[in-house]
């Protein structure tokens, strides 16, 4: 079995998936946290690979950049990989100063102004919330690790927020505060996952470490970021041992 974007077969991808948006970051978490990982998809350079964590069989998958490719990835895994639990493992930009760079940041809901679920589904729906049960346990895995973690609500855009101009943010702020959403954080595709998600009755959620902010001069180096994004990976690891 395959579908026009996985050559994976039924059986080769895991209950539950871990998914970077980079294919190489796939790469370099199956290769450095997995074992014996197998390679299940390279269809246009879009890497998926299965093995072992604790014993647990886990798929690690990249969803590509942007909302039209991880509903592309995540519908097929959940509609014909009898895939279970999808947990996107990301970057994010902050959107208040007391989020620092390299902090984890746990999605609670998501707004976005995408069209996503109208064109779809005919559904004009703007705001989906996450996987109440997979977080409880990201949490609970958090705490009994000592690792920080920060729960709030996300902005998911269809363009790269540190491209606009500072006017275009502030009426695009206005815009979302009109709607009574305050977000922690943005990032590029945690609506089209988890609106799939409850179209299909699964679970999904949204995990990101922090690598720009607004209100920050710096920003992180190549360095950084491979560290804080591992802290990342390996709570999301810990927590699918759970699942």
């Amino acid at each position: 079995m395959s579908t026009p974007h996985n050559e994976a077969n039924l059986g080769d991808i895991a209950k539950t998936v871990i998914m970077p948006g980079d294919p190489l970051r796939a790469k370099h978490i199956a290769e450095k946290f997995l074992e014996n990982p197998k390679l299940v998809n390279q269809v246009r350079n879009v890497y998926a690979y299965t093995g072992k964590y604790k014993e647990k069989e886990i798929t690690v998958m990249a969803s590509g950049m942007g909302m039209p490719s991880m509903g592309i990835y995540s519908f097929e895994l959940f509609k014909f990989y009898d895939v279970e639990n999808i947990i996107r493992i990301g970057s994010c930009g902050a959107y208040v100063p007391d989020l620092n760079l390299f902090d984890i940041v746990l999605s609670k809901s998501i707004f976005t102004e995408s069209t996503y679920a109208l064109g779809f589904n005919n559904d004009d729906c703007h705001l989906v919330d996450t996987s109440n049960k997979l977080n409880e346990v990201i949490k609970a895995t958090a705490s009994e690790n000592n690792v920080k973690l920060i729960e709030g609500d996300t902005i998911c855009n269809d363009s790269f927020d540190p491209y606009m101009t500072q006017e275009n943010f502030d009426k695009f702020m206005d815009r979302v505060h009109k709607q009574n959403f305050y977000p922690l954080s943005a990032e590029m595709e945690a609506f089209a996952l988890c609106y799939n998600a409850k179209m299909l009755n699964k679970n999904a959620t949204c995990l990101m470490t922090v690598v720009d902010s607004r209100f920050e001069t710096q920003s992180a180096t190549s360095e950084q970021r491979e560290q804080g994004l591992d802290n990342m990976i390996k709570l999301a690891l810990n927590s699918s041992l759970k699942f």
